[in-house]
């Protein structure tokens, strides 16, 4: 069989991508996450009064902790098969890659394995993260300047 026929079945017996689907769950789901999380904030600051910033510290917190229980449990990886890319806000899908990453390499000892392996994929999400950072600040400043 050469190459080119294979490539042609192989593209026949593809699942079929529902982007437009695909795109509106994600919409939905991350805009969903996002209303839960300024909920949660707004809760803080009208029942325990505490300072704005303070709540939304403790928000982000909260979804952290519970990224990181739902990877731990299996919940996670399933719900983002099927809300897709809502769930991978910068904050949980920093959490889940930290997470996996743990569970991945816990045979291979605290230092070594979860110590060592931990940032592997989290390191690439934090070096593009300070540049988007750097380049973003240096575009609204540059903005501002003017």
């Amino acid at each position: 069989m050469n190459e080119i026929h294979l490539k042609k079945v192989a593209e026949r017996h593809e699942p079929k991508r529902h982007k437009l689907r695909n795109a509106l769950l994600a919409f939905v789901f991350g805009g969903l996450l996002a209303v839960i999380g300024q909920f949660a904030a707004n809760f803080l600051v009208e029942q325990f009064q505490m300072k704005a910033d303070e709540s939304v510290t403790v928000v982000v917190l909260a979804v952290i902790l519970i990224t990181a229980l739902c990877t731990g449990l299996g919940i996670y990886d399933n719900l983002a098969q099927w809300v897709g890319a809502g769930l991978f806000i910068p904050i949980s899908g920093f959490a889940n890659s930290l997470a996996s990453e743990a569970l991945e390499s816990k045979s291979e000892g605290l230092i070594m394995g979860i110590g060592s392996n931990m940032f592997k994929l989290a390191g690439s999400v934090l070096t593009y993260g300070i540049v988007a950072a750097i380049v973003f600040s240096a575009i609204r400043y540059g903005v501002s300047l003017l």
